[in-house]
């Protein structure tokens, strides 16, 4: 029993050292970026970062823009907007990407969603696709008046529930001439039919719990969340999908910020619920690439959409091979082949 105490007070400690640890990389990084390889200070002739705020429909956002090696305001480079993925920030993956197409020549801007992270909007953790296809459009309105940026050559990254929403941002917004997305997640599905179709049976449910907590807020009663707010390490190890598992420790672990959540109100799947990414996929007529790693399995919701888009100038399914969703955000050989992948379809787009 002795030994049993001992291996399992280690284990905590072990945990805590590494939660400080964890805590001190967005303290340490002057911008509070936590992906590995972040830009920790502008130098002249290198990729810099230039965090701005801008108003959208009355909300202050707030992003960060990321110009190339030797950027110069008398010249015109290619732009790309990123979309952050379900519960992500400005900070996390979609920073990283903004980071990698930067190494590649590109301007980027990447916002944390109106209501989310350092953004404005109340109440916090409101997540609607119309606000999030709204914050895409608005990132492509903030950027394309940004010295140097070509707003003919606009286009657009979408990373899990961004991606879901890109898709449908880019069916009417005609200034994105290029679209991609990595390891799409579509929101309204998974909250409508649960992950994997498991949550069939609760549809109407769930529906009436989230009209009765608008029924609440609207008399000025507690706000009620869903979501996950915090999570313990035995937890994470008891979750069967390596989406969830993943990304909860990606999120709550390796990759945390105080800005960073996996909540959003309750009410939000009224429109969540009867939302969905996939429909009027023909109205894409842009050049269109979906990446989504062999082992995620969230693999079918990129092979769901992408056959729908038949008018696409043109398409492809790119698979990164034993890559899962989450590893695509963080893991290097996976993101480098995604990197690799972006850089050549803007290069033949834009």
């Amino acid at each position: 029993m002795k030994k049993i105490a001992f291996i399992v007070t280690t284990i905590l400690i072990i945990n805590m050292a590494n939660a400080q640890s964890i805590q001190k990389r967005y303290e340490q990084n002057p911008f509070t970026l936590v992906y590995d390889g972040a830009i920790t200070k502008n130098e002249k002739g290198k990729v810099n970062i230039h965090p701005v705020k801008y108003k959208l429909n009355g909300i202050e956002i707030a992003a960060n823009v990321y110009t190339p090696a030797n950027y110069d305001v008398s010249k015109k480079y290619p732009t790309i907007v990123v979309a952050h993925p379900n519960g992500g920030i400005k900070e996390q993956t979609a920073g990283l990407y903004s980071q990698r197409l930067a190494e590649a020549g590109y301007i980027t801007i990447t916002a944390d969603a109106a209501y989310q992270g350092a953004s404005g909007g109340e109440p916090r953790h409101t997540d609607k696709p119309a606000n999030r296809i709204e914050d895409i459009r608005g990132m492509a309105d903030f950027i394309t008046q940004y010295a140097g940026v070509d707003a003919n050559r606009l286009g657009v990254l979408g990373i899990c529930g961004g991606g879901g929403y890109t898709l449908k941002a880019v069916q009417s917004d005609k200034r994105f001439k290029a679209v991609a997305t990595l390891s799409m997640f579509n929101s309204g599905e998974v909250r409508r039919n649960g992950f994997q179709n498991f949550q069939l049976a609760t549809v109407q449910e769930r529906l009436k719990k989230a009209s009765d907590a608008r029924a609440q807020e609207t008399n000025g009663g507690k706000m009620i969340y869903a979501g996950v707010a915090t999570i313990t390490d035995e937890e994470i190890a008891k979750t069967k999908t390596d989406l969830y598992r993943e990304g909860y420790e990606y999120y709550y672990r390796t990759h945390a910020h105080p800005n960073s959540t996996f909540l959003y109100t309750m009410s939000s799947l009224m429109d969540l619920m009867t939302w969905d990414a996939a429909t009027n996929m023909d109205l894409i007529n842009q050049p269109l690439l979906m990446i989504a790693g062999s082992k995620a399995d969230t693999k079918y919701m990129t092979d769901e959409a992408f056959p729908k888009a038949v008018n696409a100038k043109s398409k492809e399914l790119f698979i990164i091979e034993g890559a899962t969703h989450i590893q695509t955000y963080w893991k290097p050989e996976y993101v480098s082949q995604a990197v690799n992948k972006l850089v050549s379809f803007y290069q033949s787009n834009l």
